[in-house]
C-alpha cells in the first residue's frame, strides 16, 4: 500500500468524482482510476461503488477513509517539518476570513508575501460557520472570524482586536447627527441587517435583550458589501461591526443603547496540531497589523 494510492483514495473519497479528483491530483482519471483498482486489490475489497452517474464510498471506504486521512496528513506534517529544519519557510497556508477582516488580511497579506516569497497563499471568503467546518476539516490552517459564542471543542482562539455593534448610516442621514441611537430611533428606519448566517446578526440577535419586532427589516443580505453599497446610496440603516466603515468615508456607525458586549476578532486554528513556520510567521504580522489598528481607531 503506497502513500500515493492512499493521497489518491482520500482526495477521491472528498470529491466523489474521478474528473474533479484527477484534475486536483494533476493526473489523468485513467491513471486514478488504475491506482484505486491496485489499492482496491491490495486490500481485497471495493472502497467505491461506481455507477454512470455517481461514485460512492462503500463500507470498507468509509472505515479505510479516516486512517488514510491521518496518514496523508502525518506525511504532509513530517515534509514540512524536514524542510523547516532547514530554516525555509515554504509551503502553502490555507486560510479562511470573513468579511469585517478584509482590511487586517489585506494589510497582513503586503507585509507577509514580500518577507516570505517563497510561500503560496491560498485565501477563502465565507462565512464563519462555512470557516469553521473547514478548518475542522482540515482544509483550513486558520481563519479569521470573531469569536463565536459557543467555542468549538478542538479549536483554539487568539485574540487580534475588540470592537462594538453600531448602527451604520450614511453622514447624510439625519440620525447621523446624534450621540447614539435607541432601538425606538431604529425603529423608525428602513433597515438593511445581515443575512442570518453572518456575525453581526448573530451578534445583534444574542447581545439586545429586547424585543426588536418593531423594526422595518426591509432587507436582508448575506453579502455585506451589498449591504454597504445601499448604505453609501440610500438612507437605510444596519447593525454592523464597527469596523464597516473604517475605509469609508461616507458612512459612520453609531453606538446603539441595549447592546451590552463587545465583539473579539481573533484568529483561530486547530488544537494539538502541528503549527508550520508559515503559520506562525503570518500570526505574528496578524497581531503587528492588529495592534497598529487599534492605535490608529484610538
Amino acid at each position: 500500500m503506497e502513500l500515493r494510492q492512499l493521497n489518491y483514495f482520500v482526495t477521491l473519497a472528498d470529491t466523489l468524482n474521478f474528473s474533479d479528483a484527477a484534475t486536483k491530483l494533476f493526473i489523468t482519471q485513467g491513471t486514478l482510476s488504475q491506482q484505486i483498482k491496485q489499492l482496491e486489490a491490495e486490500v481485497g475489497t471495493s472502497l467505491f461503488f461506481r455507477t454512470s452517474h455517481s461514485v460512492e464510498l462503500t463500507e470498507a471506504g468509509k472505515e479505510l477513509l479516516p486512517l488514510a486521512q491521518k496518514t496523508v496528513e502525518s506525511s504532509t506534517e513530517c515534509s514540512i517539518k524536514m524542510k523547516e529544519l532547514t530554516k525555509e519557510v515554504t509551503g502553502t497556508l490555507f486560510i479562511g476570513v470573513t468579511h469585517s477582516f478584509s482590511e487586517l488580511i489585506i494589510k497582513t497579506l503586503n507585509i507577509y508575501v514580500k518577507q516570505f516569497p517563497q510561500v503560496k497563499l491560498n485565501i477563502h471568503y465565507g462565512t464563519a460557520s462555512e470557516l469553521y467546518e473547514m478548518l475542522l476539516e482540515h482544509k483550513l490552517d486558520i481563519i479569521l472570524a470573531f469569536k463565536p459564542a459557543v467555542m468549538y471543542e478542538d479549536v483554539e482562539s487568539e485574540l487580534l482586536f475588540s470592537c462594538e455593534l453600531g448602527a451604520v448610516m450614511n453622514k447624510n442621514n439625519p440620525l447621523a447627527k446624534k450621540d447614539k441611537l435607541t432601538l425606538e430611533d431604529l425603529g423608525k428606519c428602513k433597515v438593511i441587517l445581515p443575512g442570518s448566517g453572518l456575525q453581526s446578526r448573530k451578534a445583534f440577535e444574542r447581545f439586545v435583550d429586547v424585543d426588536t419586532s418593531h423594526l422595518n427589516i426591509c432587507v436582508e443580505a448575506n453579502d455585506i458589501n451589498i449591504i454597504l453599497k445601499a448604505l453609501v446610496d440610500t438612507n437605510m440603516v444596519s447593525i454592523l461591526s464597527t469596523l464597516a466603515v473604517h475605509l469609508r468615508p461616507s458612512l459612520t456607525a453609531l453606538p446603539i443603547e441595549g447592546i451590552k458586549r463587545v465583539m473579539n476578532g481573533c484568529v483561530h486554528y486547530l488544537k494539538h496540531t502541528y503549527k508550520k513556520r508559515a503559520t506562525v510567521e503570518f500570526i505574528k504580522i496578524l497581531h503587528e497589523n492588529a495592534a497598529i489598528g487599534r492605535l490608529m481607531m484610538d
